[in-house]
């Protein structure tokens, strides 16, 4: 049975069970010929969403692979196209996320008929896709390629990239059918060798004060963290990526670790004696324990992935290569029945304190703020979540409040660009969740920069997929500090519900609004631009040295100096600054 080349493609992701592919046509891939023309005919998988920018493109099957737990997709032609690729693709790489690129290419052909490629495409995906770059150069090699790909990028989560030149899409190239493996090759260890095993248990079975980091890795191994961590009764913080592996409602769940992260959190690790660190690498070597101070071992997949495992090295004293929910298992059983024993003083203390940073941060929300605090807006949100929310957020100061104010439960999915911290992703990621999950709501917390970057456009491509889905509702949240741009009048030109705040009183039933709507919302908050994410560890003599500095420049900055001033006082209010004390109780509004 022979195939047409373009026919092929689409049978190839096919047959990996490829649903979703995101797109944006260009020179080399267009609508009336090469490879998009195909998707009229193939019914009705895999199918074509259409982007409005090859970097949201990307964006989109990153955010499609990371809250569907699956490969993403995208396409676009040659040159700048091409071009756009790559920052969503380096997202998928720094985080760890199975992306394939196919990218459409004119080429040439050379007397006699031989394929002649032009050179350029494969250097500049070198290094975004190293662990794997081709260019198809004759028809019989396309199959084999995209084969080879898929498995590379789900086996070593990367984005991997298929160039497919101009000639090749043409529909009269045709080849022998392929039948390509349905399932990815996974050659990764996914145990520890029992003496590593046991030498992570002996660590642990000799601290006091033990401290638990978990990030991606540790997704679907929530129930044996949790026993772990009640076993050894240790505190638990999480990445930014990793917000999602346990519910924040669990009493020892410090919360993020990081600038963006809770107080709770930098405390744990200033002030633990073991720390064990579960599918994680950390950005800011800063919030672990200083090296010395603490003993510390690691757990995790990807030890043997790709050399360097991540950025910024800790010099654990163990080391090992372990499935998180597999190792986890074993590890269990090998905790010592007189370390379960230990006195709970450094557990009672690490609840004591996740209270009381919720009564601070309680406070920091009821500020006043001109027109809006940002932090009640987060605030505001969280006991509205349902159960089932994809949530995706934006960089800037709206990750602050996301990783401080909403608590993850339930079946919640949340995803961000954590490690690049790509700006303008929310959106594009909530494209891609909702076709992930298009039977749950979407919510996309965005800042008013990030909107004017490329949400604008991305909120035509909601516009445009609304029928598409069998929950309707994507909700976007647009902290705008800068009101010069009407986002909520421009949603309703698009036919969507838009929601204009500008009072305390409304934020919850704006939200409300928003998640209550028939189709997708945005709700813009003119939030305070004064308002700053004060990290978690600044003391009361570093907010002091900042505001100096600050008081020397503009007329603004005497603004952010009183805010930062006020929510750093906060800390010390009557109340909440006493060890033990429950901090003030959440109102079902957030305020």
């Amino acid at each position: 049975m022979s195939a047409k080349v373009v026919d092929h493609v689409l049978e190839s992701l096919r047959a990996r069970g490829v649903e979703r592919v995101f797109g944006c046509p260009g020179d080399g891939v267009d609508d009336v010929d090469g490879l998009l023309a195909a998707w009229g005919g193939v019914g009705d998988l895999p199918g074509l969403v259409r982007a409005r920018h090859e970097e949201a493109a990307a964006l989109e099957a990153v955010g499609y692979a990371k809250s569907g737990d699956r490969l993403g997709v995208c396409v676009a032609g040659w040159g700048p196209g091409a071009a756009h690729l790559v920052a969503g693709l380096y997202d998928a790489k720094a985080d760890r996320v199975p992306v394939l690129a196919l990218v459409g290419r004119t080429g040439h052909a050379a007397p006699g008929g031989a394929y002649r490629p032009e050179s350029g495409p494969h250097a500049l995906f070198e290094d975004v896709a190293g662990e794997f770059v081709e260019t198809v150069t004759a028809p019989e090699r396309l199959p084999d390629a995209i084969d080879r790909a898929i498995t590379t990028a789900y086996a070593r989560r990367c984005p991997t990239v298929v160039i497919l030149p101009g000639d090749h899409q043409e529909p009269d190239h045709s080849l022998p059918g392929h039948a390509p493996a349905t399932a990815p090759a996974d050659t990764r260890t996914p145990l520890p060798s029992p003496d590593a095993l046991r030498r992570v248990a002996k660590v642990l079975n000799a601290g006091e004060r033990a401290a638990l980091l978990v990030g991606p890795g540790a997704a679907g191994a929530r129930a044996e963290v949790e026993e772990l961590a009640e076993l050894l009764g240790a505190g638990v913080a999480k990445t930014l990526l990793g917000k999602d592996v346990l519910s924040d409602e669990l009493p020892y769940v410090t919360g993020v670790l990081g600038p963006s992260g809770t107080r709770p959190g930098y405390e744990l690790m200033r002030d633990c004696d073991t720390l064990l660190t579960i599918g994680a690498g950390h950005p800011h070597p800063d919030f672990l324990p200083e090296p010395g101070k603490a003993r510390s071992v690691r757990i995790d997949l990807d030890a043997q992935v790709g050399g360097a495992r991540y950025p910024y090295a800790y010099p654990y004293e163990e080391d090992v290569v372990g499935d998180a929910r597999a190792t986890l298992r074993d590890l269990i059983p090998l905790i010592d029945e007189e370390r379960r024993s230990v006195s709970r003083e450094w557990y009672d203390e690490i609840c004591a304190g996740v209270r009381r940073w919720d009564a601070v941060l309680a406070h920091r929300a009821a500020l006043d703020a001109d027109p809006l605090h940002p932090e009640h807006v987060a605030r505001a949100l969280d006991p509205l979540l349902p159960d089932d929310a994809v949530i995706t957020c934006d960089t800037g100061p709206v990750a602050t409040w996301y990783a401080r104010h909403l608590r993850l439960r339930g079946a919640m999915r949340a995803s961000l660009s954590g490690t690049l911290a790509v700006p303008g992703c929310a959106v594009p990621y909530a494209i891609g969740a909702k076709f992930a999950h298009p039977d749950r709501p979407v919510l996309a917390l965005v800042g008013d920069g990030a909107m004017r970057r490329g949400g604008l456009a991305e909120l035509v491509a909601v516009a445009g997929h609304r029928h598409d889905w069998d929950d309707p509702r994507l909700v976007v949240g647009v902290w705008n500090d800068a009101p010069d741009v009407p986002y909520a009048e421009f949603a309703r030109s698009l036919g969507l519900t838009g929601v204009q705040v500008d009072r305390p009183e409304d934020v919850a039933a704006a939200w409300r609004a928003g998640l209550g709507a028939p189709g997708p919302a945005l709700v813009e908050f003119r939030t305070d631009p004064a308002v700053p994410p004060l990290p978690p560890h600044a003391t009361w003599e570093q907010v002091e040295s900042a505001a100096a500095a600050l008081l020397t420049g503009d007329a603004d900055a005497v603004a952010v100096v009183r805010q930062g001033l006020k929510a750093k006082a906060q800390e010390f209010l009557p109340g909440v600054g006493r060890p033990g004390d429950d901090g003030g109780a959440r109102e079902s509004d957030g305020h």
